[in-house]
């Protein structure tokens, strides 16, 4: 059984958990700055300080970051190349629940959780989080630290950039880009491209700042 440490205890650990539980991971427990005792039988190791003398003991041991994204933050990314750095590795977690089709490329540390479609020739880079029931389509381009929310329908041939978060429900049409920095308010739909950085709401969607 591959061993694993989640960074973070909160709403999104708990997600991951379950998760890695079906995969077949043996969780090692989790780390965060507030202790919030066993989490789902996983027990709580201490603060992110903890982690190099984790390695240490256990080299090449896996960890995914399990601190939520509701906004445009690096912070996760952040986290994950400074865990990195210390010797962890980030395998891209997978749900068995999920369907992602063939010729797909998932990004060290990104999370398929429940009930997502991931269509084929769709490539998502590092860090992300594709949601509860979310679908990407054929061919999309998702850059890193992107939150794909619950119900997102990406159309096929989207590109995302990096540290964007599309809000629950949201509708983003064909072929249409993206650009980094972005925040698609939930229900938004896209109809066409993106190319500076704020927040959309609305259908057709526009920014509001």
């Amino acid at each position: 059984m591959d061993r694993i440490v989640i960074i973070g205890g909160g709403g999104h650990a708990k997600v991951l958990i379950s998760v890695l539980k079906k995969v077949g991971y043996l969780i090692q427990g989790y780390t965060d700055n507030e202790d919030h005792g066993v989490v789902l039988g996983v027990p709580y190791l201490g603060k992110d300080g903890i982690l190099r003398d984790i390695v240490r003991k256990t080299p090449a041991m896996n960890a995914i970051i399990g601190i939520g994204k509701v906004d445009v933050s690096p912070l996760r990314l952040c986290l994950l190349n400074e865990i990195s750095e210390l010797g962890f590795n980030f395998p891209a977690i997978c749900s068995p629940h999920a369907i992602v089709n063939e010729a797909v490329s998932l990004g060290a540390g990104t999370a398929v959780l429940d009930g997502v479609v991931v269509n084929s020739g769709t490539k998502i880079g590092r860090g992300c989080i594709l949601n509860t029931r979310s679908t990407v389509e054929h061919d999309c381009l998702v850059g890193e630290n992107v939150h794909i929310a619950p119900g997102v329908t990406l159309s096929g041939g989207v590109t995302i950039g990096d540290n964007c978060m599309v809000g629950i429900g949201a509708n983003v049409i064909q072929s249409i880009s993206i650009c980094g920095g972005c925040l698609i308010g939930a229900g938004a739909v896209i109809v066409r491209d993106v190319t500076e950085p704020g927040t959309y709401v609305g259908n057709p969607a526009k920014r509001i700042r």
